[in-house]
């Protein structure tokens, strides 16, 4: 217990340093995005939101965060891919942004993240995401359903944590099916990527302040699985194992 008191205290000089660099690196993104946006196109934007998750990484260094990533998954080109996967706190999303780049990973994201975060922001409504009204079950039907087109056309990642909401213990909540179904009925050329997330929770352990330090952030990608080989149910439950059985008790 003394050594957990000793570490929230030096964590508060640590928390304002990284949220310094952290809100200078997202008023910095900002324009760096509108521009590459508007006068060069989606690639050159990508390439800006990948530099921008990359830096946010880097911000989390100033913590003592580490981070152990494993891709144990190989995907065929020029194919839709669902990402699925735990969500422990708002730092898995970087992770999968960097990491998984090469996949062109987009967001299912609530609406209120729509507006009033630089670079956050303009990236969910210009880079590809979607964004849901989770009080207005239609409207999220359609926005999946046209997500679940955009990735088809362009054979582009889509992410889902369909637990919802975060787990702040680290212990997975149920699936909710809904959203994940729509999309795996919609992809059915497409392959899933399991992905299973440990301790970015204890970042946020006691709350957006202060931060803790020295987390291991932990990632795994575990290898894909073709949709069309398993009836939707079979490969959410299946899908929903992997993730689970790797999460740390």
């Amino acid at each position: 217990m003394e050594m957990m008191a000793f570490s929230k205290i030096i964590s508060y000089p640590f928390t304002v340093l990284f949220y310094l660099l952290f809100g200078i690196t997202i008023v910095i993104f900002h324009p760096i995005q509108w521009i590459c946006f508007n006068w060069f196109g989606y690639t050159a934007h990508k390439k800006s939101v990948d530099y921008l998750n990359w830096t946010l990484l880097r911000c989390l260094n100033v913590l003592g965060t580490t981070f152990h990533i494993d891709i144990n998954t190989s995907i065929p080109n020029n194919v839709p891919i669902i990402i699925v996967s735990n969500h422990q706190s708002m730092w898995d999303i970087s992770p999968i942004t960097w990491y998984l780049r090469k996949y062109h990973p987009k967001f299912i994201s609530k609406v209120e993240l729509g507006k009033g975060i630089p670079s956050v922001s303009y990236n969910l409504r210009h880079g590809g995401s979607i964004l849901i009204d989770r009080k207005n079950p239609r409207q999220a039907i359609v926005e999946m359903v046209k997500f679940s087109k955009y990735l088809q056309k362009f054979k582009r990642s889509g992410v889902i944590f369909p637990e919802g909401t975060r787990s702040k213990t680290g212990v997975p909540k149920p699936f909710r099916r809904t959203g994940l179904q729509t999309l795996l009925k919609k992809v059915p050329d497409g392959y899933v990527i399991p992905v299973t997330f440990n301790n970015s929770w204890k970042l946020q352990r006691w709350g957006m302040f202060p931060m803790q330090m020295g987390v291991r952030l932990e990632m795994t990608a575990h290898p894909a699985i073709k949709i069309a080989d398993y009836e939707v149910e079979t490969l959410i439950d299946k899908v929903e194992e992997i993730i689970t059985s790797k999460i740390h008790k």
